[in-house]
């Protein structure tokens, strides 16, 4: 395999990666990082990448490892909590303020789910995989994603209405 063949073969889902990476680690710096050290270790196997059913799926699940193998190490303490900043010039500097500011209240509420309901979360609304790929990806039966999906919405929708009804709790 080349490395335009490999390129072509990789970049196509390697933002869906970076994100997975920056859900799991928070930090922007260790995502890139993981993001990397999964494309060079795609790029080492690239041999046998095409003899895979699914390189995407493949990606996404040595991501998920990986960051997973990071944050229990010991250098997951020194992982930097960074927020996004997240910039629309047409919308008027309150409306941004109120947008970031939710933005940032389901970041937290995400990072406190379980890290089953985490990863189904993601997958599925930031991703849009469907709950088939999910299952695959996290060796899990189709209804066990439906129903951790179902708890970590109910549960991020509780406490934003909880913050929203009483404020910073």
């Amino acid at each position: 395999m080349t490395q335009s063949e490999f390129l072509n073969v990789v970049m196509p889902f390697k933002d869906k990666l970076y994100r997975l990476s920056k859900r799991l680690l928070v930090s922007a710096e260790e995502a890139e990082d993981a993001t990397q050290e999964i494309l060079m270790k795609l790029w080492a196997k690239k041999k046998n990448i095409e003899g895979y059913k699914n390189v995407e799926a493949f990606a996404m699940t040595m991501t998920k490892n990986f960051c997973l193998d990071r944050l229990k190490s010991k250098q997951s303490s020194n992982l930097k909590l960074v927020h996004s900043n997240y910039e629309d010039g047409s919308r008027s500097l309150q409306s941004q303020v109120e947008t970031r500011d939710s933005i940032s209240w389901v970041e937290r509420i995400m990072q406190e789910l379980p890290e089953q309901q985490k990863m189904v979360l993601q997958l599925r609304d930031v991703e849009q995989y469907d709950y088939n790929e999910i299952a695959d990806l996290l060796e899990m039966k189709p209804t066990a994603v439906r129903v951790a999906l179902s708890r970590a919405r109910k549960t991020v929708r509780e406490k934003l209405v909880q913050k929203h009804n009483y404020g910073i709790g």
